[in-house]
């Protein structure tokens, strides 16, 4: 009969772990900590000043957008001030000579309905300059004459173009004769 028998186990025992090895947490530096009030406060930073940024494009986007919408008529404006003038000069020529003449009143009224499409569109046609102190800001000077009176020295006497402005802008200049 076989005697059961048990062999001897040998107890391995439990290996040293050692904690100070390179990459353990105890040898690690401890990091700087930002607490959460400062966090907070630097988010909160963050967040105002990106807010402003996003505030001042919107509105200089806006700004430029309302210019844009304001000017986009310069060149067609530009382009159709000569047929204004010419209606101008051709009534102030003709004065009161054919009063009542129907071609006439049909021309007056061709004029006033093209003015008033433009004005609407933003055109100002600037006051008449005559008799007003020269304004380098509104008035072109395209001659000087001897003035005919004392107190018109520096002062328009003649105002060969109107002047307009779009918008805000000054669109054409005023021509003027100047005394001096």
């Amino acid at each position: 009969m076989e005697e059961n028998v048990k062999e001897p186990v040998e107890e391995v025992q439990n290996p040293i772990i050692d904690t100070h090895q390179p990459g353990s947490a105890e040898n690690e530096a401890p990091e700087p900590t930002i607490s959460e009030d400062e966090e907070l406060a630097e988010l909160k930073d963050k967040y105002l000043r990106l807010y402003a940024d996003f505030e001042n494009f919107r509105k200089r986007n806006a700004k430029e957008r309302i210019e844009l919408v304001q000017t986009a008529n310069k060149e067609l404006m530009q382009a159709l001030l000569p047929v204004l003038d010419d209606f101008d000069r051709a009534f102030k020529n003709l004065g009161d000579k054919i009063s009542g003449d129907p071609v006439l009143e049909g021309f007056k009224l061709i004029h006033h309905k093209m003015l008033d499409i433009m004005i609407h569109k933003g055109l100002k046609p600037m006051e008449s300059a005559s008799g007003k102190d020269f304004d380098v800001e509104s008035m072109e000077a395209i001659t000087k004459i001897p003035a005919p009176s004392e107190d018109m020295k520096g002062k328009v006497v003649d105002e060969v173009e109107r002047g307009y402005m779009l918008g805000e802008k000054v669109l054409r200049y005023a021509k003027v004769v100047v005394g001096e």
